[in-house]
């Protein structure tokens, strides 16, 4: 260890110039992949490890012809819609639309066909069907005829007629699902281990590939969301209009999160630039911490980009935890310095650095290793992105401990701090209060402690996992605005497929005669009687899938609802008001005109692979939304009220998902935090080797990451994709207090052996560093309120209340159990 010491005095303090030049050669390096640090909101990026939901979405959407990849455009006219102006406006609005150039179509009253002729007949549906677009419809009977429909209300147009949608469709070319369907195969093949040398090259290939299409789509996803609410804003005078859809959801949560890192990185730096100065007054001790945090997140934001690695709505405020975790131990390094200062003003300014380094060095170590084990095991989640955030903080920490310990002395030792007026003073410090406080009303610190606990344990139990996407947006903003006319006027916003698969044809089926009965299956309901036929077509299958429809149709969660009970109910229509019979069911794919087909029969009925599907629209806005518990109830209603097998239930979509996700997050809170609390324990006994100090050490930890979540918990604030991590957040960053105390309690208490005096000693010292880092971080991370996200709202609450709780139970919940079981020995 001397020759350690020996050899980092005379290479690192030594040369302060050398080091900055080696050093400003990495940041150069490091900023030649600055621009392609990224961040990724894709459905891949949120999915749990090994889940094939994402998979078999992308099968059902391939399989029934169906996409997400839409926006929605709501348009409410201030004058009538159904008049000749009115049309018009809408007309020029859809026709401008229309010529951006990644639109690929659209859908809107205007295209649909209109089933109002009194000539219209299952025979002559061919030639009757009309639109506003080609045919001379007058409004009102357009009006009529598209409230009366069974399609489209809900979906295109509000049950008042006030409000219409236009669907504006963005397909991905045919490339991009070639390379997805290649990349699966790849990925298949490889699995195992015995993929050839050939196939992994292949499939490095098709990934740069697929993530350079994808990155591709991206830009002209935002280029024309862009473009189409430049349109937008040219009809406000006209329309009441609001931009809707799952790809605005996916940009916009991109954007406000990629200005949060922008806007908010650059004032918590300021908001820590103004906290700095107030406590030190000195620029030096300003600057200074300030080039560390820059220089650390610098080059971890270097490394992703130089490695490729995305960072996702989860991990994306870890350029506000690193500055944390920098300041704090460039803060203790300062603290320490201005104690040697003080103790020794006159003693020249490399002895006092060499002095501080070596004094801090052991306890600053202990903290980056043991706030190391408690990110990395994060990576215990099986939720992918929360796995990479884990990963993501543990380098950082590393690069921050290695920047504090090479760059910081660097530049202290070019620019040495005057010893000035406050830290000659033998002035108490404030932080000295909380040892009298502890001293003299020690047995009220435990018990508010206690009830504390208590509390917290209840709080955790109220916990929820139910979140929706209109929470994540505050109300103000056109995407929260735009959910709500949706849910309120056109049937809802989130998908969630529900697939029914056909059951099996029974043992000997293929040579059964549907002849041989006494019941026609063709003419008549054969009921339970009826032979079975290969095909979704018959009297007995339309009416099992009729319940399924009526039933998810009467829940108050669902808003619109189609499938081919909805096409039924139109060729009813057309069928002068009568329901199909079972010869005219039977012969309904040939009845249908062709250029029909991919809107009435395709998006429901998968004859090849013996499913059918229901397109279920959620009301995001329904209080009663609870998206676990009612998969769980249609499931429980399909299989036990309607006689389904549990395996031809298959539920798909967005919703899935996204619940899965969220389902996951308790379980994985449970789960990280376990992880993380006994990781921190065996780091306390192998760094204190004693039973004793590693549960004393976990104690104040525990509580505060226990607080925050009883706090979400009596607030009802559900768990969401980015609070999940704060617990353990806060055990990685309150560990930090509790190791700085400890060391040095050890260190003071081995002076005179008195508890009481050790203990305002280290609340004098190194007490003073943990309220500054403290207070510094805290009113740092307020400045996350201003933010439109939601969940980066919360982030920011959070961890404040988190180091606010870490900070009280360091300075008066831990000194008290030191001075209650007497960990370092008896005293003298």
């Amino acid at each position: 260890m001397t020759k350690l010491r020996s050899l980092y005095d005379r290479l690192i303090l030594a040369h302060p110039f050398v080091v900055l030049a080696v050093f400003a050669v990495i940041l150069v390096a490091a900023s030649l992949r600055l621009h392609q640090f990224r961040l990724d909101a894709s459905a891949e990026s949120l999915v749990l490890e090994n889940d094939r939901s994402l998979e078999q979405y992308r099968t059902i959407n391939q399989r029934f012809t169906t996409s997400d990849d839409f926006l929605i455009v709501t348009y409410t006219p201030h004058q009538a819609l159904f008049t000749a102006q009115g049309l018009a406006d809408l007309t020029a609005l859809r026709d401008e639309l229309e010529t951006v150039a990644a639109v690929g179509s659209t859908n809107s009253i205007l295209s649909v066909p209109l089933l109002h002729s009194p000539d219209l007949s299952l025979e002559t549906v061919d030639q009757e069907i009309k639109t506003l677009d080609d045919d001379q419809v007058p409004p009102e009977v357009a009006r009529q005829a598209l409230l009366d429909s069974p399609l489209y209300p809900n979906l295109l147009i509000s049950e008042d007629g006030q409000t219409t949608a236009i669907q504006v469709n963005m397909p991905a070319p045919s490339r991009y699902y070639e390379l997805l369907e290649a990349r699966k195969q790849l990925r298949e093949s490889t699995a195992d281990g015995t993929g050839s040398e050939d196939d992994l090259r292949r499939l490095a290939e098709v990934e740069d590939a697929f993530l350079t299409m994808t990155e591709q789509l991206d830009q002209r996803r935002d280029a024309t969301i862009e473009q189409v609410r430049a349109i937008l804003e040219r009809y406000d005078d006209v329309a009441e209009i609001h931009l809707g859809g799952v790809p605005m959801i996916v940009a916009d949560m991109i954007r406000f999160i990629k200005s949060d890192l922008s806007t908010f990185g650059i004032g918590v730096l300021l908001f820590l630039l103004a906290t700095l100065a107030t406590i030190f007054r000195q620029w030096r001790w300003v600057l200074v911490p300030l080039l560390c945090c820059s220089f650390t997140v610098w080059l971890v934001i270097g490394y992703l980009g130089w490695v490729d690695w995305p960072v996702t709505v989860i991990s994306s405020n870890f350029i506000a935890l690193l500055l944390i975790m920098t300041l704090s131990l460039t803060v203790h390094l300062i603290v320490r310095y201005r104690e040697f200062q003080h103790n020794a003003s006159d003693a020249p300014p490399r002895d006092t650095l060499r002095e501080t380094l070596r004094a801090m060095f052991k306890p600053c170590l202990y903290m980056a290793l043991t706030t190391m084990v408690a990110f990395g095991s994060l990576t215990f989640s099986g939720i992918r992105p929360v796995i990479d955030f884990g990963w993501m903080m543990s380098i950082g920490i590393t690069v921050a401990f290695l920047v504090a310990f090479f760059i910081f002395p660097a530049l202290l030792s070019l620019t040495p701090p005057r010893v000035d007026q406050r830290v000659r003073s033998d002035q108490v410090p404030f932080t000295d209060h909380f040892a009298n406080l502890t001293e003299r009303r020690g047995n009220w610190v435990l018990g508010v402690a206690i009830v504390l606990a208590v509390l917290c344990v209840v709080g955790v139990t109220r916990l929820t996992v139910e979140n929706s996407f209109i929470d994540y947006f505050k109300s103000t903003t056109e995407i929260h605005q735009g959910m709500i006319t949706i849910d309120d006027r056109l049937g809802g916003t989130t998908p969630l497929d529900v697939i029914i698969t056909d059951e099996p044809a029974p043992e000997g089926s293929a040579f059964d005669d549907p002849f041989a009965s006494d019941c026609d299956p063709f003419v008549e309901d054969c009921g339970t009687d009826e032979t079975y036929r290969d095909t979704w077509y018959t009297y007995q299958k339309m009416e099992q899938l009729a319940e399924v429809h009526r039933y998810l149709d009467s829940l108050p969660e669902t808003g619109k609802v189609l499938s081919i009970n909805t096409t039924l109910g139109v060729l009813a229509q057309i069928n002068g008001g009568e329901p199909l019979d079972a010869l005219q069911l039977a012969f309904v794919p040939a009845a249908v005109p062709d250029d029909l087909t991919d809107v009435l029969l395709t998006p429901y009925i998968s004859e090849e692979h013996d499913q059918a599907r229901f397109s279920v629209r959620l009301l995001e806005t329904s209080p009663e939304l609870r998206r676990q518990e009612l998969l769980e109830r249609i499931r429980d209603h399909l299989t036990g009220h309607l006689g389904f097998d549990d395996d031809r239930v298959m539920f798909t979509g967005m919703t899935v998902m996204y619940n899965n996700m969220l389902q996951s997050l308790f379980d994985s809170q449970i789960k990280t935090l376990g992880a993380v609390f006994l990781a921190i324990g065996a780091m306390f006994l192998l760094l204190f080797r004693s039973l004793w100090l590693a549960l004393i050490g976990l104690a104040p930890n525990l509580l505060a990451s226990a607080s925050v979540l009883g706090l979400m918990g009596w607030l009802g604030i559900a768990l969401d994709m980015m609070t999940i991590t704060v617990a353990a957040i806060t055990m990685g960053i309150a560990v930090d207090n509790t190791i700085h105390y400890l060391h040095r309690f050890r260190v003071e208490f081995r002076k005179d052996h008195n508890y009481l005096a050790t203990m305002h000693r280290c609340h004098r010292s190194i007490g003073r560093a943990m309220f500054y880092t403290s207070l510094t971080i805290i009113v740092g991370f307020s400045i996350l309120v201003l933010s439109n996200f939601i969940p980066t709202i919360y982030f920011g609450l959070f961890t404040g209340f988190a180091m606010l709780m870490a900070l009280l139970g360091a300075l008066t919940l831990l000194p008290k159990l030191i001075l209650v079981f007497k960990p370092f020995g008896p005293e003298a």
